[in-house]
């Protein structure tokens, strides 16, 4: 995340508790001294005492005050998550402020530009726009003006500790994936942020049914998937799935190819895995379904994601490291469609064997 150094051994335990008593008591510079304290113990924590902590860390935040280091607690938070916190326990406090700033962010931009002259653009997220004239731009008293800057200042910040409980919990992706992801998609719109990484968390399909037609050989399939990052990683446990398991004609991928796509355990690094592709992926319009993107993107017909293979109109090739290092995806094949079922879905297509 964003720890380098280690410093002494420390008390983590007790700096989070004196952390709690001076938020508890609404006192700004004892606060100011253990959250300074904290952040150093955590640091040189033993993975038992973050376990520890991170739930407590995370709870701290919606009585941190919002023109406060609110992103540098949840980063807290977020790597005692990493380091085996519970990530059920501490999702609820770091999502909802997650999701408060983005919208916060949202309302910096509406007023921002409903202010400014036509030419003016949005600025870029750096704090020199806190100045005197804020308040004046955006509306509002200047602690508003200065929280709904910050929001905008600070949302790449929210990334890591939003990924880390994120990627480590479907159960957490189910209750609070949904709520924040047309916010997210709202700004990267406004091309300010780069949040490509909390955006395609956010979208992360799990427990997913897909229906597959394989076009070359007119054959169908009912495949459940989850946890998969990109289409990349799709596309190699489809051709696992379908090829490896003999049911299409074609190339099946390597066993490493397959292991860095379904290992629970991350690559340690970048690896020069080379996965190769087995097929074109298209969505029953004929509208190309792009590696580059999600399984997210696969339209739903008639109560199904519904995808279309085809051979592939030339040989592509990608790194086989998943998007995700602590997300392992995984791809079943719930069955094979009979003749009739698998007609009835090309006919919903404009691609028909």
């Amino acid at each position: 995340m964003f720890f380098k150094r280690k410093p002494e051994a420390s008390n983590l335990s007790a700096t989070v508790s004196a952390l709690e008593e001076a938020v508890a008591a609404r006192d700004s510079e004892g606060t100011g001294q253990a959250f300074t304290a904290m952040m150093n113990d955590v640091q040189s924590a033993s993975d038992g005492e973050r376990i520890e902590a991170g739930p407590r860390l995370a709870a701290l935040l919606p009585a941190f005050p919002p023109v406060g280091p609110r992103p540098m607690l949840a980063m807290a938070a977020g790597f005692c998550v990493e380091r085996g916190a519970d990530p059920l326990a501490c999702a609820e406090p770091i999502l909802d402020s997650v999701n408060q700033d983005l919208l916060d962010a949202l309302e910096f931009a509406r007023r921002w530009t409903a202010t400014g002259a036509a030419e003016d653009e949005l600025p870029e997220p750096d704090t020199k726009i806190i100045d005197d004239a804020l308040p004046a731009r955006l509306g509002g008293d200047e602690y508003e003006a200065t929280r709904l800057a910050l929001a905008w200042c600070s949302l790449e910040q929210w990334q890591p500790p939003a990924l880390a409980v994120l990627c480590r919990s479907a159960e957490v992706r189910r209750r609070h994936a949904s709520a924040l992801l047309p916010a997210c998609r709202d700004l990267a719109a406004l091309e300010r942020h780069d949040l490509k990484r909390l955006a395609y968390a956010l979208a992360v399909l799990d427990d997913e049914p897909l229906v597959v037609l394989h076009k070359p050989t007119g054959t169908g399939f009912e495949v459940r998937i989850g946890g998969i990052g990109d289409n990349f990683q799709l596309h190699t446990l489809l051709a696992h799935v379908l090829v490896g398991g003999g049911h299409v004609p074609g190339a099946a991928p390597s066993a490493e190819s397959v292991r860095l796509a379904t290992d629970p355990e991350p690559a340690q690094g970048r690896t020069q895995t080379i996965a190769t592709g087995a097929f074109e992926l298209f969505a029953a319009d004929g509208e190309r379904i792009w590696n580059e993107g999600l399984p997210d993107d696969i339209p739903v017909v008639e109560g199904r994601r519904l995808l279309v293979l085809d051979e592939p109109d030339y040989q592509r090739s990608w790194n086989a490291d998943r998007f995700f290092p602590h997300l392992p995806g995984t791809a079943e094949l719930v069955r094979v469609l009979a003749a009739e079922e698998t007609r009835s879905w090309f006919a919903r297509t404009s691609l028909l064997p």
